[in-house]
């Protein structure tokens, strides 16, 4: 079965939405091949083939390390010709702060890639995490310089050198069952909706990037003495908990491995996770034991849509949600008719549909 990416223009701003992989990694018009950008498009997924494994299943890695690199532009060279090297596809960002990508090849390679990743200084104890997928999530590989790998706003943030207190998934609970600490989800509002932990603060934030401010506006460290934090891989938490420190905040504590980590290793009689996990690929949420949970993507506006909202009469597929059905004009409605319409087709002949430029 093939799976579907889109890539459309929304609204006055003519920006463009992709629904694709990349755990903690927002999805930006910056993602985008240059070539889909300029096209309106509709694509489909490689299938998995006979050399995939013996399950036709696709193995993706994806990492991050918060590490100083002296030479990026070095490093950025180097990653390239690792890469080609191994047949990996997927995306690499690099920054002064270290390194968070998410890649993909058959397994020999992607696994000897990874062994390339940790001969780089600083990098030796580089973890990843590995899930699959039935179509293969990327096409093309990029290795690309940022400021920061997870954009806080805030350069001197660095969590390589001051860092939270890393917690268990084991011990999680214990934490933030404790009447003194104060839980929040470093997340944004659109993922906080789809799932959270019980009784975690949710800062209703658009981006990370407004993170601080919303800890300066409400929160006191002579006052809230002990924070929990958490996010879906730990990259956002991680770097929440070195800006939190450095405001003066005492016991900061974040969650190991993120959302992902404790619905994997936690027993769900055990949890206190109430939902699903928003993850930016096509699954789009993942319960307990990284179960897909029956969630979508609104194309229109972005929205989580769980079964309830489906039930909807003001959900269409691919065109309108309960969220966006009243702000959308009849143009934009028709446009979004005329999408699913091509997305149907292109899916029951089989081929991708990427546009003039297309091999």
């Amino acid at each position: 079965m093939r799976a579907a990416i889109i890539i459309s223009e929304a609204g006055s701003d003519k920006s463009l939405r992709i629904q694709a992989f990349n755990h903690d990694m927002p999805v930006t018009t910056r993602y985008v091949p240059r070539m889909l950008r300029q096209n309106k498009a509709v694509c489909t997924l490689a299938p998995a083939t006979d050399n995939d494994g013996p399950d036709a299943m696709i193995e993706i890695a994806a990492f991050y390390k918060f590490e100083r690199v002296q030479d990026p532009h070095a490093l950025q060279k180097r990653l390239r010709a690792l890469c080609e090297q191994h047949h990996i596809k997927g995306i690499i960002l690099i920054a002064p702060e270290g390194i968070n990508g998410t890649i993909t090849s058959d397994r020999d390679n992607l696994a000897a890639a990874l062994v390339g990743l940790r001969r780089e200084p600083g990098f030796h104890d580089l973890e990843h995490k590995s899930s699959f997928a039935e179509q293969r999530p990327f096409h093309r590989m990029k290795v690309r310089l940022k400021k920061e790998v997870v954009t806080i706003g805030d350069t001197s943030i660095d969590p390589s050198v001051r860092v939270g207190t890393y917690v268990e998934p084991k011990d999680w609970n214990r934490l933030i069952e404790d009447p003194e600490v104060l839980v929040i989800d470093t997340r944004n509002d659109f993922e906080v909706a789809v799932g959270t932990f019980a009784g975690a603060i949710d800062p209703k934030t658009r981006s990370f990037g407004a993170f601080p401010a919303f800890i300066r506006q409400n929160f006191d460290p002579a006052k809230h003495k002990k924070i929990a934090m958490f996010c879906t891989g730990g990259i956002r938490c991680e770097k929440a908990s070195s800006f939190m420190l450095g405001e003066g905040f005492e016991d900061v504590f974040h969650l190991k491995g993120g959302i992902l980590n404790y619905l994997e290793k936690v027993p769900e009689d055990e949890s206190l996770w109430r939902g699903g996990c928003f993850v930016f690929d096509e699954r789009v949420a993942v319960g307990h034991g990284l179960a897909v949970q029956p969630v979508r993507m609104c194309l229109s506006c972005d929205s989580p849509i769980g079964s309830e909202a489906m039930q909807s009469a003001d959900y269409e597929d691919g065109v309108s949600c309960p969220s966006c059905v009243s702000i959308l004009s009849d143009e934009q409605k028709a446009s979004a008719r005329e999408r699913q319409r091509q997305i149907r087709l292109a899916m029951q002949k089989g081929k991708s549909h990427l546009g003039p430029k297309a091999s």
